[in-house]
């Protein structure tokens, strides 16, 4: 009789644990990152009133006979399905499409959590504001004016230097794609030419190019079509701020040109075909590129504040039409790329999908900054929480695994988005109809022996 009260004490026990599951489920239906948690059931210890038998030549076998002693809690299992994604606007608001959690560190302790809601603090440091547990990943190195991650290095804590100064660069490349009318006017062979025939013959391109200072210098190249030959023009260069005695233009080769001109000369199909040095001096040693890519450099010195530069005129492929053609159309004069800039400050930033951090700096650079890194395990329900929406390592979750994400078996990171919490209302109500209606069934049984024991007390009056 005593063993249905303790297996009714049991199960009201238990189902109450079940009810203090769904209840913090229920509670956190609203908390990003949250992953909802279920309770599982056993029978517990049997008392054996009568072993099992096996069967003889004379009778078969009898089965045990086992009354059991109640129930427990086998498990309380955390369910890692993925969770909605809600739309935040906000570019630290990252969430996790896939296996895998942010690592955040404080002092020496190292916490995973699926909740992104990420800012700064004013020493630009990745954080969860809520707590101060800092975001783990990797900063890059800046290097020859190149941002390199090194995602298989040590993680570390990783900063966003909003307003730091992205340094000037010179200008050290300009790649030029236009067209040269063929039907330009040729110079005049045999006398001076006059200065509107020099006009007519002349194209000109025009960008700006950077010293190493960040000043603006206008580039110019002027083609200028070369007496007696229909595809061949003279290039010449003109640099605001330059000293113009000592400009030169130069193709690579054993010898240096002295002048302030090279000669491009065209095939039949309007492609570049070979430039070469144009020395003052004539029969002077002079270089030629006939094949791969035909660049020009382009030496200058600015008097004002003493910087020589050298800069590397790319004017299309042997062959090709992805730079400067000759054709008989409307002359274009477009030099659509150069590689130096003046002095920026950082003012904005993305992340992408991989957690990779750019920044947009104001003279339009734009630079990887740092990489967040995700982490993840061989058995996530292993974990042991923490609080604050956070998991620590156990014993039996395994290794965490850290690497950037969409490596690896990482989901992807999306930035300005939320994971909202995985708990489904409809299920956790009908969970709990099921639980109130165990636990009501349970304090009957143990109402019902607490009778059969009053009946048994009044059998001796």
């Amino acid at each position: 009789m005593m063993r249905s009260l303790f297996s009714g004490v049991s199960g009201l026990i238990n189902h109450q644990v079940r009810m203090d599951v769904l209840g913090h489920n229920i509670a956190n239906i609203n908390t990003y990152g949250y992953k909802k948690s279920r309770v599982s059931f056993q029978d517990i210890l049997s008392q054996t009133i009568s072993g099992a038998a096996a069967p003889t030549a004379q009778k078969g076998g009898v089965n045990p006979k086992q009354v059991g002693l109640g129930m427990t809690v086998a498990s309380i299992d955390k369910i890692f399905t993925q969770g909605s994604l809600q739309t935040t606007g906000l570019n630290l608001d990252l969430a996790i499409q896939g296996d895998g959690f942010f690592v955040l560190k404080k002092g020496e302790e190292t916490f995973y959590t699926r909740a992104g809601a990420f800012g700064l603090d004013k020493n630009g440091t990745l954080l969860n504001p809520a707590n101060g547990l800092r975001v783990q990943g990797w900063q890059a190195v800046r290097t020859g004016g190149q941002s390199i991650i090194n995602s298989t290095g040590t993680l570390e804590d990783i900063v966003i230097p909003v307003g730091e100064k992205e340094p000037a660069k010179a200008t050290q490349l300009i790649k030029y794609k236009s067209n040269l009318n063929s039907e330009t006017p040729l110079l005049p062979e045999g006398r001076e030419a006059t200065q509107e025939e020099r006009l007519s013959a002349t194209v000109s391109t025009n960008i700006d190019a950077y010293d190493s200072l960040g000043n603006v210098h206008g580039l110019m190249l002027e083609f200028t079509r070369v007496p007696g030959e229909s595809n061949a023009w003279y290039v010449t260069a003109a640099v605001d701020g330059a000293d113009p005695n000592t400009l030169s233009l130069d193709v690579a080769g054993g010898s240096t040109n002295d002048s302030n001109t090279i000669v491009m000369r065209f095939d039949n199909q309007g492609a570049p075909l070979s430039i070469e040095d144009n020395p003052t001096v004539a029969g002077a040693p002079a270089d030629m590129i006939n094949t791969g890519r035909l660049t020009a450099s382009l030496n200058v010195t600015f008097p004002e504040n003493g910087i020589v530069q050298a800069i590397n005129l790319d004017l299309g492929s042997v062959g090709g039409y992805d730079g400067i053609t000759q054709f008989a159309a409307p002359t274009s004069t477009r030099a659509y790329e150069q590689d130096g800039y003046g002095l920026g400050y950082l003012e904005a930033f993305t992340v992408d999908n991989s957690g990779v951090i750019t920044g947009t700096f104001t003279n339009g650079v734009k630079a990887q900054l740092a990489q967040v890194a995700l982490a993840t395990f061989t058995n996530p329900q292993g974990l042991t929480v923490e609080g604050d929406n956070t998991f620590r390592e156990s014993n039996n979750s395994g290794l965490a695994n850290v690497g950037s994400a969409e490596t690896g078996g990482r989901g992807k990171i999306t930035s300005g988005t939320l994971e909202m919490s995985n708990v489904d209302l409809a299920e956790q109500f009908t969970d709990m109809i099921v639980t109130q209606r165990g636990f009501q069934a349970n304090s009957r049984s143990i109402t019902t022996s607490d009778q059969m024991l009053q009946e048994l007390l009044t059998l001796k009056r």
